[in-house]
């Protein structure tokens, strides 16, 4: 419903989509047949051809587009951590000046949270506690002073204003602050715009529905003696949501949920309205989610007939993948697989609900482990490495049939990485999806990589490299001197250029309607700036860019884009973000009166040019 009611900044910005036979012929990289050249070529051979022959020409390309993936954290912040202020608007107008039309953030969830002394974790935003709430410490103390919920004398000194994020201390010194501004807005009278536009939020449906079980699951997780606990080894009563139980839980623990709700409706408050602001200015939202939920999760406790469980609420079956070169005991991810029957049964219901979701936050979302839909490694829970595994059928088409009957067409780019089988690249191609691309795989010894220049397809977005990778300037530097003479003959990398800004110039090249950069290799950065070390437990996610203010002395980087942009036709030509010539020139032609003369002779020239031109 969310979703229907909010009309996707991506679909007003997009032409029409060719119909689905020649988009797949597209992706295959087969000649663009306009569908009606087909339909009317009703004459026979050697009969004059049908009237209008000689406009009928292949769909035209699809807008091209560039953008930026860096996550709020990243941003500058007074108070430890990249927030939703100031300088989130700052980096949107600064993509704007650049020409990009993208900004990709990881996932917005509350990261994974470590209970020292009782439970180990490290704050990836891939291992959130809930698959629908907002990540509440990047609210903007400022922004809540403008609200009325704060007095400035009440926010922290500022601290840690460009070094990297601690999140135990944001945690620490942030959190209490951003509850008492909860708790103020629970103070005002109800009539108050700000007290109304909560109570009106938090009873919507498509937010009731999730909101009242992630507010109990905190709650219940809050409470002492099961602090640390993961939710199947809490008492019988809670584990197996006794009605009675959970009453007695909800009515006794008021404060806590409410506060809770309150906090998440200041996260939604803040972000959509960089959401808004980013659209005005012609940049597009593309959010992540990864495919899986965390097992000790409100998402798997609220919902356990749609995971495969056991009889004590365990997983029986967790996510994984199989051995490969990099790793022969395979990796074991641990997360609960889901019950795909349970899942069509009820019409992908649970699953149009988290999409609708994540379409209210973003106008485009990437899916994780995309391939799982085609076919998903499950592993024994009991498991201790993932060599045990067997691949499982995925839903495949139907999931995605079954969600459109809910959200209609919903923007995704799947993410297509790693050992992808043909069944997968079927279905992206079945829905029509964006596949990826990364520039640093492309230099092994296949010739025959996608990841190479030369084979990259339309409907995709490229990258020099993810979050997951080195920073490209450090790639480039671990390289032996093999690659980097391949490097340097292929696409004319040079130590005066930068591996960097290489990179990114090959990605706004590529036949992909779509390329997206890190900040850190915009900024040039080494590995020290690296975003995340899979397999590397601590030490990720804490990345940012500098001081409050360093957009404003990046405007060198930001005019570097803009002219890539321009030579490669990833400027929009419509919308805040269209040259200005452009539309000054597009007005005087509008008021200009036709010049009189006759339509046949007018039109013949310009028809036998398009037609000449087709040669």
């Amino acid at each position: 419903a969310a979703a229907r009611a909010m009309a996707s900044f991506a679909a007003t910005q997009a032409v029409p989509l060719a119909p689905s036979a020649l988009r797949r012929a597209r992706s295959a990289g087969k000649p663009r047949v306009a569908r009606a050249v087909r339909a009317m070529a009703a004459p026979k051979t050697g009969e004059p051809v049908v009237d209008g022959y000689t406009t009928m020409f292949p769909a035209p390309p699809v807008p091209r587009r560039a953008g930026v993936i860096m996550h709020p954290t990243s941003l500058p912040g007074s108070y430890g951590i990249g927030d939703l202020g100031a300088e989130a608007y700052a980096f949107v107008d600064w993509l704007a000046e650049a020409k990009m039309q993208i900004w990709q953030v990881l996932p917005l969830v509350p990261p994974g949270r470590p209970i020292p002394g009782v439970r180990e974790d490290y704050w990836s935003p891939y291992s959130g506690r809930d698959a629908h709430c907002g990540n509440t410490l990047m609210i903007s103390l400022p922004e809540l002073v403008k609200d009325g919920l704060l007095e400035s004398n009440e926010l922290p000194h500022p601290y840690n204003m460009r070094g990297d994020v601690d999140f135990n201390a944001v945690a620490e010194k942030n959190e209490p602050v951003i509850a008492k501004a909860a708790n103020n807005l629970l103070a005002l009278p109800d009539e108050h715009d700000l007290k109304a536009a909560f109570l009106a939020w938090r009873s919507r449906p498509e937010i009731e529905v999730w909101l009242k079980e992630a507010a109990l699951f905190d709650a219940i997780c809050k409470t002492p003696e099961l602090l640390g606990k993961d939710w199947w080894d809490w008492p019988t009563e809670l584990r197996t949501r006794d009605a009675a139980a959970l009453d007695a839980k909800r009515a006794s623990s008021t404060a806590s949920i409410d506060e809770f709700c309150a906090t998440q409706f200041l996260f939604d408050k803040q972000w959509l309205a960089i959401k808004k602001y980013a659209n005005e200015k012609g940049v597009a939202l593309v959010g992540d989610m990864p495919i899986y939920v965390g097992g000790h999760s409100a998402d798997v406790w609220a919902n356990q007939s749609l995971f495969l469980l056991n009889g004590e609420c365990k997983p029986s079956a967790v996510a994984g993948v199989p051995p490969d070169a990099f790793s022969e005991d395979g990796q074991l991810w641990g997360n609960p697989l889901y019950d795909w029957p349970a899942h069509e049964v009820e019409g992908y219901r649970w699953w149009a609900g988290r999409l609708g979701r994540a379409l209210e936050l973003h106008d485009e979302v990437r899916i994780d482990h995309f391939r799982a839909f085609a076919a998903y490694y499950s592993v024994p829970a009991d498991a201790k490495t993932a060599k045990t595994g067997s691949w499982m059928v995925g839903p495949g088409e139907s999931f995605f049939k079954g969600i459109a009957k809910a959200l209609g067409g919903a923007p995704i780019v799947a993410e297509d990485l790693g050992v992808i089988t043909t069944d997968v690249v079927a279905l992206r191609e079945a829905i029509d999806a964006p596949g990826m691309v990364v520039l640093q795989f492309a230099w092994g010894d296949d010739e025959r990589s996608p990841h190479l220049l030369h084979n990259h397809y339309e409907n995709s977005f490229c990258y020099p490299g993810t979050h997951d990778n080195e920073t490209s300037q450090g790639w480039y530097e671990n390289q032996d001197e093999k690659t980097k003479l391949k490097l340097a003959n292929y696409a004319g990398i040079s130590d005066a250029e930068g591996a960097a800004w290489g990179f990114i110039r090959m990605g706004m090249s590529s036949v992909s309607k779509a390329c997206v950069f890190t900040m850190q290799d915009v900024m040039g950065l080494g590995n020290e700036a690296r975003m995340n070390t899979p397999g590397v437990a601590d030490g990720n996610w804490a990345w940012r860019i500098g001081a409050p203010g360093v957009f404003a002395s990046a405007t060198g980087e930001a005019k570097r884009l803009a002219a890539l942009a321009e030579r490669y036709q990833r400027v929009a030509s419509t919308g805040p973000q269209a040259p200005k010539k452009a539309e000054a020139a597009a007005e005087p032609a509008a008021a200009a009166p036709a010049p009189a003369a006759p339509a046949a002779e007018a039109a013949a020239p310009e028809e036998k040019k398009k037609f000449l031109g087709i040669f």
